[in-house]
């Protein structure tokens, strides 16, 4: 190839290579270009989402200060509410307080209206009075409300005094004497201004003393004791009267117990009754008497119960409702305190456990008596042979023979007593060996021995009773 061609084939390869070096270099220009309007795309995009999100956070920021706004004036709205209602019912209570105590204190209201009434007027027409006197008029106004404040000035300080028990009559007294001078400078200023209206005096003059005269009747003519107050006042003196007629030396005992106790240790009752104890040894309102006299009734009560030949169990449980005439204050249950517990209603139908029981009587058992009905019916039935069966001894005893038996029967009928059992006629006649009829009549004569020691209380008494 001749150098023309080599050249010619060079500038076509070099020009080759430029072409290609421009189509890469128009290509990269090309792919710059995409790439820059991507990145500007992207850009855009990223701030539009950007500016997007801003602006929903601007939105919800303003959301929620709306809501937070909102909010706030539902809650400033209530709280102005509750603020109404609370000053609402702070008026409705203060009001309310107002009426109730009106309502509980009409007198009071309507005293206190007739004093600013009369007050006022009766004040003014004494400064009008003083100042024609030729007193300069602010001191006609002192010496008026001097005049009338003394007067209450003066009540208040009696009313102080009464409600904490001192003398008061000193304060009345200086109250009215002050009334009456304003009231005397009233009259004078209105006679001697309407000589012709002595009436229009008066009115004033009377202006100084009707409100010292409402005040002094609400606080005293209102109040005292009333006529039950009065009339059990009166009992109480005719107690005590009766008190020291009827128990003098109980009564000089209880002076004397006052008169030796420190001032007020003990009440007028219970120096009364600390007297009693002494010299009865109870309870005031009964003695040793009374409490004889109840026991006494009741044994014979007993013995009427024992001693009967045709008691039926029936009839004792009936006998036994007499126990509900207690001579003394209390309940069924309770009973005379030396003689213990009277019987419940359940309690008549179990063995008795008062003290003629204890002693063996059975006075107050329905079991005496159904055993003396069963006796007598035995002897019915086995007649006059059944009657030696049971003893060895002569045919009727005589009152010596039995009083001959008398310690013996003692003896069993307390080893009776102490086994529990009632003594009764059979008992005896099988024990001592006699016919039924002597151990009936021995065993009256026991039983009457017996309660004559539970009355009389001695050592042996309480030993039989045991």
């Amino acid at each position: 190839m001749s150098y023309r061609e080599e050249r010619r084939a060079d500038a076509a390869a070099e020009a080759e290579q430029n072409r290609k070096a421009a189509e890469v270099r128009a290509a990269q220009a090309r792919e710059d270009r995409r790439l820059e309007l991507e990145t500007k795309l992207k850009a855009k995009e990223i701030a539009a989402e950007q500016k997007r999100k801003d602006a929903e956070a601007k939105a919800e920021l303003a959301r929620k200060e709306s809501e937070a706004r909102r909010r706030q004036e539902l809650a400033d709205k209530k709280a102005r509410a509750q603020e109404k209602e609370r000053q609402k019912a702070a008026r409705r209570a203060k009001l309310g307080k107002v009426t109730r105590w009106l309502n509980a204190n009409p007198v009071t209201a309507f005293v206190g209206f007739v004093m600013v009434c009369s007050i006022v007027p009766a004040v003014i027409s004494q400064v009008g009075a003083l100042s024609d006197a030729g007193v300069f008029v602010l001191l006609a106004a002192l010496l008026s409300a001097m005049l009338e404040g003394t007067a209450w000035a003066l009540t208040f300080m009696g009313k102080q005094a009464e409600d904490a028990g001192r003398p008061a009559g000193k304060y009345r007294v200086a109250t009215w004497v002050t009334a009456f001078l304003a009231a005397a400078v009233n009259y004078w200023h209105w006679s001697e201004a309407l000589p012709e209206q002595t009436w229009v005096a008066v009115v004033f003059a009377a202006s100084s003393l009707i409100a010292i005269y409402l005040w002094d009747m609400k606080t005293h003519g209102s109040h005292g004791k009333t006529k039950e107050d009065r009339r059990r006042e009166k009992a109480r003196r005719q107690h005590l009267a009766d008190r020291r007629k009827h128990h003098k030396d109980i009564a000089s005992e209880a002076d004397r117990l006052l008169s030796a106790l420190p001032f007020e240790s003990i009440s007028d009752e219970e120096a009364f009754a600390t007297a009693w104890q002494i010299k009865k040894g109870t309870q005031p309102g009964l003695s040793a008497e009374i409490f004889a006299q109840v026991t006494d009734a009741r044994v014979q009560l007993g013995a009427a119960f024992e001693l009967g030949e045709h008691v039926r169990p029936e009839l004792v449980r009936a006998g036994m409702l007499a126990n509900l005439y207690n001579p003394l204050p209390g309940r069924l249950a309770e009973g005379i305190p030396t003689l213990g517990p009277s019987l419940p209603i359940p309690a008549l139908q179990r063995p008795s456990e008062g003290a003629t029981a204890l002693a063996g009587i059975g006075a107050y058992s329905s079991e005496g008596a159904s055993e003396k009905a069963r006796e007598k019916a035995s002897e019915s039935a086995s007649g006059n042979a059944g009657g030696n069966a049971g003893g060895s001894g002569p045919r009727g005893r005589s009152d010596e023979e039995l009083e001959a038996l008398l310690p013996k029967a003692l003896k069993v009928a307390a080893e009776l007593v102490a086994e529990g059992n009632q003594i009764s006629g059979a008992s005896l006649s099988k024990r001592l060996g006699i016919r039924r009829d002597d151990a009936r009549r021995l065993r009256d004569r026991v039983i009457a021995e017996r309660k004559l020691k539970l009355v009389d209380g001695d050592g042996d008494a309480v030993a039989v009773g045991a």
